[in-house]
């Protein structure tokens, strides 16, 4: 019989990070994400101009991608002085400041993609970040949002994409839980990202050929689901080559719609076809092959296979290696961070955050900007529950993550012209209607679960108006132009003649809401060490600093103004009190002039009630006191102390700490002591003015513990506590007496 673990393991075994799979290396699987021992060795040699040898493979033993590789994806003119680099020598390029991004670029393009794979290979955590800093295309940083729903629900889903713009994504990406939908999902997040904020890119990723069909027709301006893989029989199994993808990013790019390959590590194990390779030189090939192919970015990170690297050693790692490939490649690097790769919140956060503090071209290659269960592509790694600790973390470090807060007004009031503007474009080209009641509850809801009905066969149908009838982007600006939404309109429109000009093709461009484009080519990252690269200017800095929770002494003030009495007045100087059943209720300066509601939410007024009932309770006489010369919480109950005839006294702070204390004991010493004041009840209060008064008649009572709580409270509290002690030092006057108070 095995003996059941103790107490402390079969706690541990309820903790989340156990629902994560955890496999042991594996290198025949491909279960080894940095280095496997079937990996080849670096190695190239050329022939009259033509490559007959790559990584160990001469040319009859190539395979299509090999051949790809060997034909358009390495500058010969560098690849001799690049191959002939150490690894080390290699690697301290990528993290040397003094070392020019542009001189890494030109090596990288003469490496294979075994050697290139060795370099990235030796660097470690830190270098990883410090590579990505300097090496990422466009020196802004920004962010891309999943926008999505498990009913398809057109209204709902404009609303959602108004809200992620005003959030700041600049990319939005849709996509269906039923195929044929998607022509309607891409209307209505185009429209909602339109009232949001100008130049916001969307996508819908579904099948390519209907996702290369919404593009020509304007409803969608950049596309991502271009997929590539590291071994040859992954892409057989897919029915596509190297050349067919080619041929798709070209068809995309030839029209105006931006852009970028997905891959990353872990697709080739998931499809038992990794042929014992590490996923970091698996990856490595698909970098190569997606700048051979002339991809201008890549989607990579993982991606869907995120959670098999995460679940090797090292495999976290090796997901921010496959980012700086892209970079070093001088590719759009959209990193990864989508799908959710843990159910711990530690992991899923330490995944993330060397990348949101190095800055990458896309952060998120899909943050979860709907609710968890609304996200059609599977819970993201940050999903709109996180939006909150996003922009905290933002702050937190004073980086650029791409996002802002959003006030619940402007919330409310996009979300609202959203839903209107898809209520009139989809009555003015007849692909149905909806009722006040779907609006209303598609403005409020916070996903699908909250809205009064949606459609299916409705949705379907308008998918096939749209469809059938050859609508474009110009047909729906048309429409959002005469039902009265104007500035909709004309962001659809920009939108579409940005396509004509083309320049949001250059590699990692996005627009900013001025409708520049922002890229490799216009903004690029000129990193060279500490002074130098991309710095928020003030006035981002400032979105940044200011999160809606943010609170200061004026907000404070207005706060405790709103709760004003005139319960408490002076009655004179306090004196010294002689009878032996007297208590005093020493309170602090601010107590009645600029504090009224204490850290519990108890008012003053009341706490100070129950700390009289208790002394009743116990046949004592009480007064009420000010001490002005202090705010220390010790010297006013020690003053309080003092002046009693008793000799006990009660000290009371604004935010609702309190003690007992007598008159002999020095400040810092007390009798009993509540110093989780956010914590504190109103009977509590009364305890302790009953333990007062057993004091006063020479009691030894049981005293009243501090009530524990689990919950972070100093990280909760503190800025409001910083800001009542201010209003109660405002009133404070070392030279002040105490005052006697009267209490109605």
């Amino acid at each position: 019989m095995v003996d059941e673990p103790v107490g402390r393991i079969r706690f541990m075994d309820e903790q989340r990070v156990n629902l994560d799979g955890f496999a042991r290396e594996d290198p025949a699987l491909g279960l080894v994400a940095l280095h496997s021992p079937a990996d080849p060795e670096p190695s190239l040699r050329v022939v009259d101009g033509v490559v007959v040898e790559l990584d160990g493979k001469a040319r009859d033993a190539f395979d299509t991608i090999d051949s790809y590789v060997a034909a358009h994806g390495i500058d010969l003119s560098v690849a001799e002085e690049a191959m002939a680099l150490g690894e080390v020598v290699a690697a301290r390029l990528f993290v040397d400041p003094a070392v020019p991004r542009g001189e890494v670029i030109r090596l990288v393009a003469g490496m294979t993609p075994a050697k290139l794979a060795r370099v990235v290979m030796l660097l470690r955590p830190p270098e990883l970040m410090m590579a990505m800093t300097k090496l990422r295309a466009r020196r802004t940083p920004s962010n891309q949002a999943h926008v999505t729903n498990l009913l398809d629900d057109p209204l709902l889903l404009a609303a959602d994409a108004a809200t992620a713009a005003a959030y700041g994504f600049r990319e939005l990406e849709t996509t269906v839980p039923v195929l044929a939908d998607a022509p309607s999902n891409a209307v209505a997040v185009t429209i909602g990202a339109a009232v949001g904020a100008p130049g916001v890119l969307v996508q819908c990723a579904v099948e390519e050929a209907m996702e290369l069909e919404m593009g020509l027709r304007g409803l969608v301006s950049y596309a991502e689901t271009v997929s590539l893989y590291g071994t040859e029989s992954v892409f057989v199994d897919g029915d596509d080559t190297p050349w067919s993808k080619a041929l798709l990013t070209s068809g995309y790019a030839s029209r105006g719609i931006k852009m970028r390959v997905s891959s990353g590590a872990g697709a080739e194990v998931l499809m038992a076809g990794a042929e014992g390779r590490s996923m970091l030189y698996l990856e490595s090939r698909c970098v190569s092959l997606a700048r051979a192919i002339g991809a201008q970015g890549v989607q990579n990170g993982g991606i869907d296979g995120a959670s098999v690297a995460a679940s090797v050693p090292r495999g976290v790692r090796e997901l921010m290696a496959e980012n700086v490939m892209v970079m070093a490649r001088n590719l759009e690097s959209c990193s990864g961070n989508d799908a959710l790769m843990s159910e711990s919140h530690v992991r899923r956060t330490s995944r993330t955050l060397p990348i949101l503090l190095a800055g990458s071209d896309y952060i998120c290659s899909g943050f979860g900007s709907v609710r968890r269960y609304d996200n059609m592509f599977g819970p993201s790694n940050w999903n709109a529950e996180d939006i909150d600790d996003w922009l905290a973390l933002q702050r937190d470090w004073g980086v650029d993550g791409g996002l802002r807060t959003a006030s619940a007004d402007t919330v409310r009031d996009l979300r609202r012209q959203a839903v209107e503007a898809v209520r009139d474009v989809y009555r003015a080209l007849g692909l149905g209607d909806f009722t006040d009641e779907q609006l209303a509850a598609a403005v409020d809801a916070a996903g699908s679960m909250d809205l009064a009905g949606t459609d299916a066969l409705a949705v379907l149908a308008a998918a096939q108006t749209i469809r059938g009838a050859g609508l474009t982007a110009l047909d729906v600006a048309r429409a959002l132009h005469e039902t009265g939404h104007d500035e909709a309109a004309r962001r659809v429109l920009d939108m579409a003649v940005a396509r004509v000009h083309g320049d949001h093709l250059q590699t990692a461009a996005i627009f900013d809401e001025d409708m520049r484009v922002l890229s490799l080519v216009t903004d690029p990252n000129e990193y060279a060490g500490p002074g130098t690269g991309y710095e928020p200017a003030p006035r981002r800095q400032a979105e940044i600093d200011d999160i809606r929770q943010a609170r200061g002494v004026a907000d404070l003030r207005r706060t405790q103004a709103a709760d004003r009495t005139d319960k408490l007045q002076k009655t004179g100087n306090a004196g010294f009190g002689t009878d032996p059943r007297e208590v005093v209720i020493g309170v602090s300066p601010g107590v009645g002039r600029t504090v009224w509601r204490t850290l519990s939410g108890l008012l003053v007024q009341d706490v100070l009630q129950e700390l009289l009932d208790g002394l009743e309770e116990e046949g004592c006489l009480a007064r009420i006191v000010r001490v002005n010369s202090t705010i220390d919480l010790g010297m006013v109950g020690l003053t309080a102390a003092r002046l009693a005839g008793s000799g006990i006294g009660i000290g009371l702070q604004g935010k609702g700490t309190a003690l007992i204390h007598r008159r002999d004991l020095p400040p810092l010493a007390n009798l009993e002591l509540y110093s989780m004041a956010p914590t504190l009840t109103a009977e509590m209060y009364r305890a302790l003015g009953a333990n007062a008064g057993r004091h006063a008649k020479g009691a030894t009572p049981v005293p009243v513990r501090n009530p524990y709580t689990e919950e972070a409270i100093e990280a909760r509290y503190h800025t409001s506590v910083i800001a009542l002690v201010a209003l109660e030092r405002d009133c404070a006057d070392p030279e002040a007496a105490p005052e006697e108070l009267s209490f109605r």
